[in-house]
């Protein structure tokens, strides 16, 4: 028996109140797990959501602050729930009562390449229009990860 991947994200939203991508439990869409988003989110706080895609889902973390602009800052990443692959083109705004209420506008999209992928670790290279580098994430506990670019800026 396969276990929902998408359950958590469908639990939190009403697909009648929210512009939000809602799709329904079955089998999960195959692309290459090679695509990137980030998206820029005005929310109670801003932050950028991280998402990766990975199994037919997007793998998402909350920035706070933003990716680490240099090798000399990490930036605390805070996983949340996997989003479905087509939220990688979702902007909009998700009305006021609705979870994560705000603007998202979409920051930076591209590709990827997955150097390492584990439950302590993730090592992967952007290819995107703003970002492209060598990043990792590095599980501290629970939802808390740390991110860091591996490379300069170009």
């Amino acid at each position: 028996m396969s276990t929902d991947r998408l359950s958590a994200y469908r639990e939190k939203r009403d697909r009648g109140r929210t512009p939000e991508p809602v799709s329904e439990q079955g089998p999960l869409p195959r692309g290459h797990d090679d695509t990137f988003v980030i998206q820029e989110h005005h929310a109670r706080r801003l932050h950028w959501d991280f998402r990766l895609e990975r199994d037919g889902v997007l793998v998402s973390w909350a920035l706070p602050k933003g990716l680490p602009p240099d090798p000399n800052t990490n930036r605390l990443a805070i996983q949340t729930e996997d989003h479905p692959l087509e939220y990688a083109s979702f902007e909009g705004e998700i009305p006021p009562g609705q979870y994560g209420a705000g603007t998202v506008k979409i920051w930076d999209r591209g590709t990827y390449e997955t150097q390492k992928w584990t439950d302590e670790e993730i090592k992967v290279v952007l290819h995107g229009s703003r970002v492209s580098g060598r990043y990792v994430l590095i599980h501290m506990r629970d939802n808390q990860w740390l991110m860091h670019r591996m490379d300069p800026p170009d």
